[in-house]
């Protein structure tokens, strides 16, 4: 069956669908028209799902009704999972299966970053001069502060002694989720936002990387960032393509209205900030009591770090491929 007819065939279906969710996620149940009908609805949009996926249909249609099935499978067992196996199932799978379906978000969100970080510190490394163009004199002298050789304890402007680490691990929270969710807001200036917080956020890191190699402190540099980084800057990422999937919503809304487009694209882009939410516990923990330790050597810290961005790159590409869930 061509596409065009398969859409006509359903579409009153998976509108009355549509506003039966609608009507419960909104809390009127007592408003929401067949809502006895709710579980046998859910099981024909999963079955027309898989019928689109099978055939081949437009990557269009099978987004709108994955939402639908997603949307359907949240009212249908909100009630009877309790919350934490729901959290536990989104971060041993769901969060996996969410990355690989929004994989061109996350792919361009990834290039727009990576792509500055890496170019701007080719450049301060020609070009020394020139980090003085994305940081201020007082901001350098300071991260040569922090990453100088002698210091006892790296990435950290002054002396603290151990029982601090809470207190940083505190602060790294606080700050890396402030970046990443403002990255993830600014996809509601139709893209642009994000972008640019990807962008700035790469020349920035770039510019102190590059400047940081330059003068030496390669060794510190690279090895205290190595192991956190897998978890910190994945999460960027992932917060700048959630940001970007809002701001496609509203720059393409296709046959739904901004709103209505934006809506349904939040349902994936708030779970993509959740997930990187979650990575960004993991690297302050990991940058608190692990990067700033002296105590190991380079080497260690450069295995760990690539055993890290190993387990990071798997976890994303393979959990959840066995389990069949809606996304």
């Amino acid at each position: 069956m061509k596409q065009s007819r398969f859409e006509q065939s359903h579409q009153h279906e998976w509108q009355a669908f549509d506003d039966t969710l609608h009507a419960l996620e909104q809390g009127k149940a007592r408003q929401a028209q067949g809502l006895a009908d709710l579980p046998a609805a859910y099981r024909r949009v999963c079955h027309h799902l898989a019928l689109a996926r099978a055939r081949g249909y437009s990557p269009h249609a099978t987004e709108h009704l994955q939402q639908l099935a997603q949307r359907g499978h949240q009212q249908l067992y909100r009630h009877r999972s309790p919350l934490a196996s729901r959290v536990l199932g989104f971060l041993l799978g769901g969060f996996g299966r969410l990355v690989r379906a929004e994989w061109r978000y996350v792919l361009a969100s990834s290039l727009a970053f990576y792509l500055c970080l890496i170019g701007m510190g080719a450049l301060v490394l020609a070009y020394p001069d020139l980090v003085y163009s994305v940081i201020g004199p007082e901001q350098v002298r300071e991260m040569e502060a922090m990453y100088d050789p002698d210091a006892s304890r790296l990435g950290r402007f002054g002396e603290r002694s151990s029982g601090d680490d809470w207190v940083m691990f505190g602060y790294y929270v606080m700050n890396n989720i402030g970046i990443a969710f403002q990255t993830f807001a600014g996809g509601l200036l139709f893209g642009l936002g994000s972008l640019f917080y990807l962008i700035f956020n790469g020349l920035v890191i770039g510019a102190v990387a590059g400047h940081l190699t330059g003068i030496g402190y390669h060794q510190p540099f690279w090895s205290f960032v190595i192991g956190h980084g897998a978890f910190e800057l994945t999460a960027i990422t992932l917060a700048g393509a959630a940001g970007l999937r809002l701001g496609a919503a509203l720059v393409a809304p296709g046959r739904h209205r901004r709103a209505d487009a934006l809506r349904l694209a939040a349902h994936r882009a708030i779970r993509l900030i959740a997930g990187a939410t979650f990575f960004l516990f993991i690297a302050a923990f990991i940058e608190a009591y692990w990067s700033s330790m002296t105590f190991a050597s380079p080497a260690v810290k450069y295995a760990v770090g690539t055993a890290l961005w190993l387990s990071v790159g798997l976890y994303l590409m393979l959990s959840g491929r066995t389990q069949h869930a809606p996304e």
